[in-house]
């Protein structure tokens, strides 16, 4: 009788662990596995446009209240926008339980905008494309050109050595009339050295092994505005 209770006793323990899943020594249950958050996919101010829908509120002209928009995100219970004043680089950041924020931002002035989800019980997020955009400014009707931003070599990268790099960048522009780029390069923090001009979006500079080099692009439209990209590093091997 022993011994057949004894086999009666392990057949329930199976069927139980089987039932229940795997139990710890305490008795305690496992612990509630969180699904880490989707990425957001935004909607509006859209990339490379013009914000027109901005309210003024008040007498301060120089600034409009925008709805930002995106759709919402799997296992997500709250966002956070992170807004850039591409002019400043100033950033701010605001958060938000639905899929919109309406934020007050200076107008005639760029910006770059992502989303970043997040959910309760883990620190896993996901981060949403970046877009640029112009917030519609009073009397203006030629908006300059977002700054370029570095496709070869990647910010902070390390290349093979060689005695010549192709610079490459990509830039746009609202109203779609850039017309040149002037090339800024050298061994300075601060590059003052013209490398030349150019219609294309890239150009070769001269390297040296064992060296670090820094650069800017100015771009420039039809209207002769322009702006200042930020000042980027790469090293040689």
């Amino acid at each position: 009788m022993k011994i057949a209770s004894k086999f009666y006793s392990v057949i329930i323990l199976f069927l139980l662990m089987a039932c229940g899943g795997e139990s710890s020594t305490d008795g305690t249950p496992p612990p509630l596995v969180v699904a880490a958050p989707s990425a957001a996919t935004l909607v509006f101010p859209a990339d490379n446009t013009e914000c027109n829908e901005g309210v003024i509120s008040g007498t301060d002209e120089t600034k409009s209240a925008v709805t930002f928009q995106w759709n919402e995100s799997e296992n997500t219970d709250s966002y956070e926008v992170n807004l850039r004043n591409i002019n400043t680089n100033t950033s701010t950041k605001s958060n938000s339980t639905t899929n919109d924020a309406t934020i007050t931002i200076e107008r005639g002035t760029p910006y770059e905008w992502f989303v970043v989800s997040k959910a309760n019980g883990t620190n896993e997020t996901a981060s949403s494309a970046k877009a640029k955009f112009y917030n519609q400014g009073p009397g203006i009707e030629n908006y300059a050109p977002f700054p370029a931003e570095a496709i070869n070599p990647a910010r902070g990268a390390t290349i093979a050595s060689a005695v010549s790099v192709n610079l490459q960048w990509t830039a746009s522009d609202i109203d779609d009339d850039i017309v040149g780029y002037t090339v800024f390069f050298g061994t300075e923090t601060n590059p003052t050295t013209e490398l030349g001009t150019t219609e294309e979006s890239n150009l070769d500079a001269p390297i040296t092994s064992g060296t670090t080099y820094y650069w800017l692009v100015i771009t420039t439209d039809s209207q002769s505005n322009s702006s200042t990209s930020e000042i980027f590093e790469f090293a040689v091997e």
